[in-house]
This record gives C-alpha cells, sequence and structure tokens, in this order.
C-alpha cells in the first residue's frame, strides 16, 4: 500500500515537473550573447529611435489547446482539418509542448505555432492524467 502511494505521488511530482520545465524552456529569454549582439554600438539614439523600441506589440489572442474549437485551431498556420482533430482527440494536454513532443502535430508545425497557443489545464485534467500515468506504472 505504502508503495502504491509512494509511486503515485511520485508520478504526479514527475508530471508537475516536466510541465514546468517544458513551460521554462518555451518561455526562455534570449541567451546572453543573443542580448549582447543586438546592443546598439552608436551612443547616440533620437527620440523616435528609443520611442520605437519602447513601443509594445500588438496583443494576439493565444488559442487554447485543450479548449479550442476545431475552427479556431484551423486558423492556426500548418493547422488542417486532419490537426485540428489530432488535437482534439488528444485532449487533455500537461504542456503545449506535448503537442510536438508526443507527436500530435509534426515537430515544424509546433515551432509554427508554439508563440499562438497556450495550455491551460483545469484540477479534473491533471488528476486524470496523474491516474492514467500512475496507473500505466503498476503494469
Amino acid at each position: 500500500m505504502k508503495y502504491r502511494c509512494l509511486s503515485v505521488v511520485l508520478t504526479a511530482a514527475v508530471l508537475l515537473l516536466s510541465a514546468g520545465l517544458s513551460s521554462a524552456i518555451e518561455n526562455k529569454t534570449d541567451t546572453p550573447q543573443q542580448a549582447a549582439t543586438r546592443v546598439d554600438a552608436s551612443p547616440k539614439n533620437t527620440k523616435s529611435e528609443i520611442d520605437a523600441r519602447h513601443k509594445h506589440p500588438a496583443r494576439i489572442k493565444l488559442v487554447d489547446i485543450n479548449s479550442a474549437t476545431k475552427e479556431e485551431l484551423k486558423k492556426l498556420p500548418g493547422i488542417g482539418d486532419a490537426e485540428a482533430d489530432k488535437i482534439i482527440a488528444g485532449r487533455p494536454f500537461g504542456s503545449k509542448a506535448w503537442l510536438g513532443t508526443n507527436n500530435v502535430i509534426p515537430m515544424a508545425t509546433y515551432q509554427a505555432v508554439k508563440e499562438l497557443i497556450i495550455c491551460n489545464i483545469t484540477k479534473k485534467d491533471f488528476d486524470r492524467i496523474t491516474a492514467q500515468a500512475a496507473h500505466k506504472n503498476k503494469k
């Protein structure tokens, strides 16, 4: 009994950690080398150059892969009927990276859409994923 409880707890911890790591990797900022190459060498900046750098990009409505309709998914670049059906059939996802790592869509397509999607997961879905992983570990 203790072994089963420990197994379920460890599985849940691994799932949480992997979802957090994949999220951190996707949201990683520039490396110091990339940031250094972008530094402007000229010390004189005009007001218009400074204003242009500080303008915020237009807000893009992100698509939630765990709740979007087929039509919303098809609006994403590289996602057609077949890919949208695979995404819907594979729900719920623990993170958006699961689309590429679990071969739901090709990795090239995932790279094209990863900035346009999010993955909101409910506690109920998380519990279901954890239970499935615990059941797999029993076998």
